[in-house]
């Protein structure tokens, strides 16, 4: 894990379930290994401020495979990450109470079709893990899409 984060920001490998992100530059796909792409990702949270990242609360970051549609989903949902919690503008003092760590789940395979080269997995990874990190801090993906992180 990068030196600038704190230890609850731990990056799981294949950690689960999850989706929430959009259409990329890119033009794929492109062949990555899972381990560059796990350094792709830590390269991407090391480029986090450290005063932004130091505010980040109670967060566990996932690389995933692939997104699987939920029930009532569209079934040909792609999705390049998603984030699962309470966004720190929405936490009251209820929320330590016992509320286990939100998530954020990076999605391998669809960030890897939609990017024709190495420079264009790192730039989607770190769009997608801006945008998914940006939840946490409860913006919106109109506001996102606004300020061109979209």
């Amino acid at each position: 894990m990068p030196p600038s984060l704190p230890p609850g920001l731990p990056i799981v490998p294949n950690g689960g379930d999850g989706g929430d992100g959009g259409d990329g530059p890119c033009d794929g796909p492109f062949p990555m290994s899972e381990a560059d792409f796990e350094a792709a990702v830590s390269d991407a949270l090391a480029r986090i401020p450290p005063e932004l990242a130091n505010t980040m609360n109670n967060v566990a970051i996932f690389i995933e495979d692939d997104y699987t549609p939920q029930a009532g989903e569209d079934p040909d949902t792609v999705l390049l990450g998603l984030y699962e919690g309470v966004p720190l503008t929405e936490r009251d003092s209820w929320w330590d109470a016992g509320s286990l760590p939100d998530r954020i789940t990076i999605f391998r395979q669809p960030i890897l079709d939609i990017c024709g080269s190495r420079e264009d997995v790192i730039e989607e990874v770190t769009v997608t893990v801006v945008h998914e990190i940006a939840h946490h801090f409860g913006i919106s993906d109109t506001r996102l899409h606004e300020l061109g992180w979209g």
